[in-house]
């Protein structure tokens, strides 16, 4: 198959649709609340967890089978029933529509799959494998945690508070001081100006 594109969506307030109401589904809808999508759901049964967030009006369910037309007004959509045809049928509505699908139950047929994803605030660490094997993404994810600790959301905020003064991208051995384990281990501690003191001595390296 043709290689993905890796790209992060801004969901923020767009509108999206679940198809299916299993714990699948749930836990689908449950990441695109997280990146602040509203969501429509749509299947005759739901989880308890689904029926909470619906109560919660953080979600809207149509306590229906799926039919034609109800990706309208979609950015993008996710098929998560336990009926292949009908998730077949959501996906083909997503081409007709130009609406992205991401289908749970053969990935490579969708418009989009969803990778393994690390967060540690405003740092974003995914793991994918084109949907062929979704166990490895998960693995190799869950040992990105042990390399990527709480200190990294810290690091992300000290260094876009002084983003004019850091090096250039390419520019791989200051980056190599920047993320040394020193610096790590003084995030870890509490230590800001010792990061900022680090971000300057690259900078006067780089203008010497």
């Amino acid at each position: 198959m043709p290689v993905s594109y890796p790209i992060l969506v801004d969901l923020a307030g767009r509108p999206t649709v679940v198809a299916g109401g299993g714990r699948v589904a749930e836990r689908k809808v449950r990441g695109l609340l997280a990146a602040g999508a509203t969501v429509r759901l749509v299947s005759p049964e739901v989880t308890p967890g689904l029926a909470g967030l619906a109560a919660r009006n953080e979600i809207v369910v149509e306590a229906r089978p799926w039919r034609r037309g109800d990706l309208a007004g979609a950015v993008l959509a996710v098929a998560a029933t336990d009926d292949p045809a009908v998730n077949a049928g959501v996906t083909e509505e997503g081409r007709s529509a130009g609406v992205l699908v991401n289908r749970v139950d053969e990935p490579d047929s969708g418009g989009f799959t969803v990778p393994a994803v690390l967060r540690r605030g405003d740092l974003t660490v995914a793991v994918a494998t084109s949907g062929r094997t979704p166990g490895l993404a998960g693995a190799l994810r869950r040992r990105l945690e042990e390399v990527f600790g709480p200190e990294w959301a810290e690091l992300v905020e000290l260094f876009a508070a002084d983003r004019g003064s850091l090096p250039k991208a390419a520019d791989q051995a200051a980056w190599d001081g920047l993320l040394g384990p020193d610096v790590l281990e003084a995030v870890r501690r509490g230590q800001p100006a010792v990061v900022r003191e680090r971000i300057r001595a690259c900078r006067s390296s780089s203008s010497a």
